[in-house]
C-alpha cells in the first residue's frame, strides 16, 4: 500500500504529512503558527499528524520509536520521509521572508548552522519551552 493510500484510504489523493510532537509546547505552538499563516490550507495538501497517534506509528513504521521523537517528519505522497530541518524546508517558501531564508540556506555553512540550531533546540525543547497542555492532544 502506498503512503497516500495509508493516509487517506483513497489512492488518488496526494497528501503530505508533517508529523510533530504533540506533547511539546514549542512544536504545538509552531503548528498553530503555521496554520495561522495559512501554510496549511485545503489546496496545499498538507496535513499535521501528532507523533503520538496510532496513525503516525503505523505510517512511520521503520522511523517510529516509542517515547518522544528526536525530530519532526515530513512524509511526501511518494513515501519519501524527511526529518529535522529538512522536514520544514518545503514549507519555507510560503512563510514571510521564506525565499530569502532558502537563498541563505543554499550556502553549506549556513545550512550546517541551521541544522545544528535545529538539533540543539530539539534536544532541549522540553527544558526550554515545556510540555503542551495535556487537556487536548493535537492532531
Amino acid at each position: 500500500m502506498e503512503i497516500k493510500e495509508q493516509i487517506t484510504g483513497q489512492p488518488s489523493t496526494q497528501v503530505s504529512l508533517l508529523v510533530y510532537d504533540a506533547e511539546c509546547r514549542l512544536c504545538v505552538s509552531t503548528k498553530q503558527k503555521l496554520e495561522a499563516l495559512g501554510v496549511v490550507q485545503a489546496e496545499s495538501h498538507l496535513r499535521f499528524l501528532a507523533y503520538q497517534s496510532e496513525e503516525a506509528k503505523r505510517i512511520l513504521r521503520p522511523n517510529y520509536r516509542s517515547g518522544r521523537p528526536d525530530a519532526a517528519f515530513l512524509i511526501q505522497p511518494s513515501g519519501e520521509v524527511f526529518q529535522g530541518l529538512d522536514a520544514f524546508l518545503p514549507l519555507v517558501p510560503d512563510l514571510p521572508g521564506g525565499k530569502l531564508l532558502l537563498w541563505w540556506l543554499r550556502f553549506p555553512p549556513a545550512k550546517r548552522l541551521a541544522e545544528w540550531g535545529y538539533r540543539v533546540t530539539a534536544r532541549h525543547r522540553y527544558r526550554w519551552f515545556g510540555e503542551a497542555a495535556p487537556l487536548r492532544r493535537q492532531n
